[in-house]
């Protein structure tokens, strides 16, 4: 599937080798500003300013299983944590985000930029671990919404991935709903935590991105909320409107 709306160039057999991305460079790499929202703040992860809301929000899952799926944690101590977090905010692939919650001014969710390819637009989102107060609400979806917003529109990336094991079904559920489409499975794809990871993969591509933001805009509106602050209208419903 192309997003250029272009027609394939054809070789001298006669074959179909491409479509053409006329004037093409290489997009910019993702900066360390924040991003504001109506109900999250976004800002580069800080073992100072973040780790201590972060451990506290976590520890609220108190089975573990917001690390189900991660390659590391769960961490037994604040310590040890803030290890973690000081180590990832040095990184800048994966390049992690704290999540801040403006209901609470506090941090409770981190994500990342990973993968990044300036060179031909392409970068995915991952590492994502919301605690139990952030997840399946409006700042959880804002959050999503504004770092795609960067990537696409700040930056002008062509592809935007998400990619998970394929036996999370929260994750592939969310894949769905924020707009991904759904690729295939690279079975085997790696190891982790001692077990097999067959990866499951999505993407937006540029072409979607305008009926994906417009989804999002509608939804994140004020009039989609009610006195409670309960959304009036489902985002999958709306995306799966958007791109039938």
């Amino acid at each position: 599937m192309s997003g250029s709306g272009e027609k394939p160039v054809v070789n001298e057999l006669g074959q179909e080798i491409g479509f053409p991305v006329p004037g093409w460079t290489a997009r910019p790499r993702p900066p360390r500003a924040p991003l504001d929202g109506r109900f999250v703040r976004i800002e580069m992860l800080d073992a100072e300013r973040h780790a201590a809301d972060l451990y506290a929000a976590n520890a609220q899952d108190r089975d573990g299983r917001i690390w189900t799926y991660l390659p590391y944690g769960p961490y037994d101590n604040e310590k040890t944590y803030r290890d973690w977090v000081a180590a990832m905010a040095k990184s800048e692939d994966p390049l992690f985000h704290a999540i801040i919650d403006k209901a609470t001014g506090k941090a409770s969710g981190v994500a990342s930029y990973l993968r990044i390819e300036p060179a031909v637009g392409v970068i995915e989102v991952g590492h994502i671990n919301y605690a139990p107060a952030l997840q399946r609400t409006a700042a959880a979806t804002e959050a999503m919404y504004l770092l795609m917003k960067r990537v696409f529109d700040e930056l002008g990336y062509r592809r935007y991935e998400w990619k998970c094991d394929a036996l999370n079904g929260p994750s592939q559920a969310a894949a769905g709903r924020l707009g991904f489409i759904y690729e295939g499975t690279f079975w085997q794809a790696t190891i982790y935590k001692g077990r097999n990871r067959d990866t499951a993969w999505y993407s937006i591509i540029d072409k979607d991105w305008p009926k994906i933001r417009a989804v999002y805009e509608a939804w994140l509106a004020p009039e989609n909320f009610d006195a409670a602050g309960q959304a009036r209208q489902r985002l999958s419903f709306m995306m799966e409107s958007a791109l039938a």
